[in-house]
């Protein structure tokens, strides 16, 4: 297990390694068994935090994203969360200005990250295969620039299925409603 842990440890250092040595304005740590952002990262990148656009965190096992996290990556555009146990944001999420696209589909979000709805460039927000009943259809109504929100797979209530243009000036995709069973 040891000899396992070390090279999942090596694999990060060498992507990191290899984003700083390129100045590269993006990190993908996808598919690292990562349980936490390790906190060395934030030193190592130092020099090139600024320049980061994109990170992908996906297939990971992170149960949370810190503050420090966001407010370090704060040009951020893209964010990839997608496959982990993610159940909210921290606030400090609507300090990311420029952030047009986020994925946290396959998550463990039981309601829409509302901090979210005060992103003011973000596009597309994909909540695939969460556990979302309720969302905010007023604060969504709000967000200038928001053009997708995908829920499908989530169980939410009818009252975002009435959600139609030109209430809203987004694509909403929802999964097919069940039949009804006939008794």
């Amino acid at each position: 297990m040891h000899k396992r842990m070390g090279e999942a440890v090596a694999r990060v250092a060498r992507k990191v390694n290899a984003t700083v040595e390129n100045k590269a304005d993006s990190l993908d740590l996808a598919s690292c068994k990562l349980m936490t952002f390790p906190v060395g990262i934030y030193k190592a990148m130092r020099s090139v935090t600024e320049g980061i656009q994109r990170i992908s965190l996906a297939n990971n096992e992170l149960k949370s994203i810190t503050s420090r996290f966001v407010t370090t990556f704060s040009q951020l555009t893209e964010l990839n969360l997608a496959g982990n146990y993610l159940h909210r944001l921290p606030e400090e999420i609507t300090s990311l200005l420029h952030l047009r696209a986020i994925n946290l589909s396959r998550n463990r979000f039981r309601r829409f990250p509302e901090p979210l709805a005060t992103v003011p460039a973000l596009e597309t927000i994909d909540l695939e295969e969460n556990e979302i009943a309720e969302v905010p259809t007023d604060k969504l109504a709000s967000m200038a620039s928001l053009r997708s929100l995908n829920l499908r797979a989530n169980p939410v209530g009818p009252e975002v299925r009435l959600l139609v243009r030109p209430l809203v000036p987004f694509d909403l995709l929802l999964s097919p409603e069940e039949p009804i069973p006939k008794a």
